[in-house]
């Protein structure tokens, strides 16, 4: 498949994607590999922009359950995933590709301030966008970050890459039972309480009508193979489960 399905494209990554197999923190390896698989979209001439979170360096919920104040855990969060951004645009710049890291908050000296007009430019333009900072509210996880900022700049679809083919009714790690689902509507994943994303992201994403689809970030070629429309490849999820 050399033709890509989409025009513009928004990655979700969580910071643990950077981990590999490391407790914490941000693996070259691993980091050399995403801008790869990044690069795969970029070379079809696909528009993309990335959200990535924080969990690999510090978790704002994990914080909070242990007595830190919610707020300011949140705000920490949101600084780990200016960090991983910042990784992830060196990354990518070393293969080639024109980045441009735009932040929720306010750090000048290392970012530009998120702008939905220059976002939007940025892309037409040919530069992969990372969208640092989640919403820059505490109480958003990235995942909403991420489709808040797909619906901005009316993405045709969002990618999440995870660790696991897609989307299981129930959790697939040590659990035999488990079983795939190739395709789901936003409604089934809210009443099933499927961990895609938190409900604030499914709900937003059913209210904007935006496509979704869950895949294994692992496999190499994966990106490349659902841009262009391989219905074999993760769990599609969108307004209707046919």
């Amino acid at each position: 498949m050399n033709e890509s399905k989409y025009r513009r494209v928004l990655l979700k990554l969580s910071g643990e994607a950077l981990m590999g197999d490391d407790k914490y923190g941000i693996n070259p390896e691993t980091l050399s590999y995403v801008a790869d698989e990044v690069k795969d979209a970029v070379d079809l001439g696909v528009q993309t922009a990335l959200v990535v979170g924080g969990g690999n360096i510090f978790r704002g919920m994990a914080a909070s359950s242990k007595g830190m104040d919610r707020a300011s855990a949140d705000y920490i969060g949101m600084l780990a995933t200016v960090m991983n951004s910042l990784a992830l645009q060196g990354a990518l710049e070393k293969k080639g590709m024109p980045t441009r890291v735009l932040s929720a908050i306010s750090i000048h000296q290392v970012s530009e301030p998120y702008i939905r007009r220059k976002a939007i430019r940025h892309l037409e333009k040919g530069r992969v966008v990372i969208f640092a900072a989640g919403t820059g509210n505490p109480y958003f996880t990235t995942d909403t970050a991420a489709v808040l900022r797909a619906a901005e700049i009316h993405a045709d679809v969002l990618l999440k890459g995870t660790k696991v083919d897609g989307v299981y009714n129930m959790d697939p790690i040590g659990n035999a039972q488990a079983q795939f689902i190739d395709h789901i509507d936003y409604m089934s994943v809210l009443e099933r309480r499927l961990h895609v994303m938190d409900t604030t992201a499914i709900s937003l994403a059913m209210e904007n009508e935006l496509e979704m689809i869950v895949f294994n970030l692992k496999v190499p070629g994966n990106i490349r193979k659902v841009i262009c429309g391989d219905r074999t490849v993760g769990t599609h999820i969108s307004d209707y489960a046919t």
